[in-house]
């Protein structure tokens, strides 16, 4: 199979589910998911790379294997790079072990379309492909609601609208990462939302006073810089 889309979409959760999915109806003899990128597989001079990529494979046996950014496997433009010898080996599997073992090749769709192009026996053997689009602000929004939920934290009126004004500003920016930059923005909010509180000096705090972020926790981010001058 073949997962594409940016990071943070949900390729490895969705990975983990399938595995679970695909051990209750019978299909893989493990609930296992391993997940692995280039530095796994390859090995850094000859006779290196064959041992890593087997002994992966034998530990993925009867689950799901995920390999994340497959396309550094292949580097065309490197003479002495070993990535080709894990595809050949990885092929043998996924022709005499098709029933023991679920492989997923993931990463950005362009980069991973390019992959496929330079492999043609590869290509031929992935037959499903799922693209994971970019989420879209309402949908980190709810996300983060969900985040905070399971963290037993509330948001004000104020702070979800300033949370719309953070993930539009933070799309624009590199390394942008969905669902997982959320959480890294509302673990930090979280933190500022501490030292507000400590810093306040307040001796009577409620249960409600200690798990709501307020808009200032989330507007104090460096993505708002320009705005705090």
């Amino acid at each position: 199979m073949s997962f594409t889309g940016s990071p943070g979409t949900g390729k490895t959760t969705v990975a983990e589910k399938m595995a679970d999915i695909l051990y209750r109806l019978g299909y893989i003899d493990k609930a296992q998911l391993v997940t692995v990128t280039r530095d796994d597989l390859v090995g850094q001079y000859i006779g290196h790379t064959a041992p890593k990529t087997k002994q992966v494979l034998k530990n993925a046996m009867g689950g799901v294997l995920f390999i994340d950014e497959a396309y550094y496997l292949y580097k065309p433009d490197n003479e002495r790079d070993y990535g080709s010898e894990a595809i050949e080996i990885i092929l043998q599997v996924m022709e005499n072990k098709r029933d023991e073992l679920v492989m997923i090749f993931a990463g950005y769709k362009e980069k991973m379309d390019k992959f496929y192009e330079s492999n043609p026996g590869l290509s031929s053997r992935v037959a499903n492909h799922v693209d994971f689009p970019d989420y879209t602000s309402e949908e980190l929004v709810q996300i983060g609601k969900l985040i905070l939920e399971e963290q037993q934290y509330v948001l004000t009126s104020e702070a979800e609208k300033a949370l719309y004004k953070y993930i539009d500003r933070r799309k624009e920016l590199p390394h942008f990462a969905n669902a997982r930059s959320m959480r890294n923005a509302l673990d930090r909010a979280r933190m500022r939302q501490a030292n507000r509180i400590f810093s306040s000096n307040v001796e009577i705090l409620t249960k409600l006073d200690l798990v709501t972020l307020q808009a200032e926790d989330i507007l104090k981010s460096r993505i708002f810089e320009d705005l705090q001058k």
